[in-house]
């Protein structure tokens, strides 16, 4: 399969990774120069979970070098999805799916805005504490789950060739019928750990070995859990503080990439992570106020950023 990453940073640059070297031919495309100059020198380096290897695939900050793809993959921030999207029409073809992969929620919905294609699938990636340490380098720290869904409607026989390409990747796949659940039940994750760890600047066994952190981050995902509740949204579990705790546990080590935003000078998602619950439990008359301090913490914090 030929396929197109957009946006390799940490999270990007594991997926290229694993894919060429499970044999699909892979491009990587992306705004940042260094990166991509770096995987064109010496390869793209991915170590942790997965082992270690450094791969030779394609690489360009230009989507029209790349050519017609069967699988164009969107792993930017949330707030670059749209330009993302208006990016990639050199890369499709009649039947080139588009698969988005990232935190927070609205992603699929500004894609379909943009490309206005009904061969859109929606991706989450649990638990893999993925981080840049150079260009051309990435690491990860655990790789728990990609969870895969039609942006519209159950699981088709695309959507299954497609978990079976990554799944021959070495990833942990689970295809769903159901996309909002599966949004949700990584978005209560996302909440507990992203603006808690960020204000706090600590990791995820950080924030559970602290108490007040943790009254913090349990409440922020008891309010996801609500806002979800309040939607019919059947989620797979009924505690959902126990919920995050195990997720959190399997690696305490790992920071959020809204924290490593944050320490390298970036924006982060908040407004698609704990930013969303407020404003979308206002809708339902479920209060969020754990996210909204949190959320107003973190914006606070990115006043100084350039």
């Amino acid at each position: 399969m030929k396929i197109a990453v957009v946006g390799t940073g940490a999270m990007g640059s594991v997926y290229a990774a694993l894919l060429a070297d499970a044999g699909n031919e892979v491009w990587a495309v992306d705004t940042w120069a260094e990166h991509i100059d770096a995987i064109k020198a010496g390869g793209l380096r991915v170590e942790g979970a997965s082992g270690e290897r450094t791969v030779r695939i394609g690489a360009t900050t230009d989507p029209a070098e790349v050519g017609l793809c069967d699988l164009v993959v969107i792993a930017t921030k949330a707030h670059d999805v749209a330009a993302a999207a208006a990016s990639v029409a050199p890369m499709l073809g009649d039947h080139t799916l588009i698969l988005t992969i990232q935190n927070g929620v609205g992603a699929p919905e500004r894609i379909a805005a943009a490309i206005r294609s009904d061969n859109i699938l929606n991706g989450i990636a649990g638990g893999f504490g993925a981080s840049i340490v150079g260009p051309g380098h990435a690491h990860h720290n655990n790789m728990q789950l990609i969870a895969l869904a039609e942006f519209a409607g159950p699981a088709t026989p695309r959507l299954e060739t497609v978990a079976r390409v990554w799944s021959e990747a070495g990833f942990n796949v689970r295809v769903f019928d159901d996309v909002t659940r599966m949004v949700w039940e990584k978005l209560i994750c996302n909440v507990a750990y992203s603006g808690p760890c960020t204000v706090s600047r600590r990791t995820l066994g950080e924030v559970q070995a602290s108490g007040p952190m943790w009254a913090i981050s349990a409440g922020c995902a008891t309010e996801a859990y609500n806002v979800a509740r309040a939607q019919n949204i059947d989620l797979s579990f009924d505690d959902p503080v126990e919920h995050v705790r195990a997720f959190g546990a399997k690696m305490p080590d790992a920071r959020p990439s809204m924290l490593l935003d944050h320490l390298a000078g970036r924006h982060s998602e908040i407004d698609h992570i704990n930013g969303a619950i407020p404003e979308i439990g206002a809708k339902f008359g479920v209060p969020a106020p754990y996210n909204e301090v949190v959320s107003s913490l973190v914006r606070a914090l990115e006043e100084g950023f350039g």
